[in-house]
């Protein structure tokens, strides 16, 4: 559990969406490791220590053992399929279902996160260092809605999550853009709201939350 040291894995970063996939995955996972939570724009990441782990000075790093990975989606799914096995948490197996899994987190990744969030945090959250632009912002608004509403169809044919019966590590990155969606006071379909309590009713996800917000 995080704040119980171990030695071997080292998570950096708190505080923000994508911290908070390591940190929920890692709790599902129950696996102990030591949480050292510093911040994004605090200079925290910008120490020589922290760029040799990660040269593009961003959070979250994960230390596993000798293995250092960045990238939240990375960190994501390395953790489902070295540790899963005993937590129904692998990868797909199958190269279809592998692709549609992949499918989903290249969506969430791309379309969500990078296309939408990202231009609303920098450009609306962030404007006094980005620069404010009004049009982007509502053009990545629209775009978050209408590729909301195709997750909500996909999800249909699935549910209630997006392997059906089984959580995986794409629903905790579908999670964490549908939660900073309402936070940026996007509006979303009543399914993907559904969706939203089977997710975070999850004691990982109470636990990882605490983890990620410590104080």
């Amino acid at each position: 559990m995080a704040g119980t040291a171990d030695s071997a894995r080292v998570l950096w970063g708190a505080g923000t969406p994508r911290t908070m996939r390591a940190h929920w995955m890692l709790h599902e996972l129950d696996l102990v490791y030591e949480s050292r939570p510093i911040g994004s724009r605090t200079g925290e990441t910008q120490t020589p220590e922290y760029t040799r782990l990660n040269p593009s000075q961003k959070i979250p790093v994960l230390q596993d053992g000798d293995f250092v990975l960045s990238e939240s989606a990375a960190i994501v799914n390395y953790l489902a399929q070295t540790y899963g096995a005993s937590r129904n948490l692998l990868l797909p197996a199958s190269t279809r279902e592998r692709a549609r899994y992949d499918q989903w987190c290249f969506f969430v990744m791309m379309e969500l996160d990078a296309d939408a969030l990202y231009i609303i945090r920098r450009h609306e959250g962030l404007k006094e260092l980005y620069g404010e632009a009004p049009n982007a912002v509502n053009a990545a608004r629209e775009c978050f809605r209408k590729q909301a509403q195709a997750a909500a169809q996909r999800l249909a044919s699935t549910g209630p999550f997006i392997l059906g019966e089984r959580f995986s590590g794409a629903d905790v990155l579908l999670t964490t853009c549908l939660t900073s969606a309402l936070r940026n006071r996007i509006e979303l379909p009543d399914a993907l709201h559904e969706y939203l309590k089977h997710c975070t009713a999850r004691e990982a996800y109470r636990l990882a939350y605490h983890a990620n917000h410590p104080k």
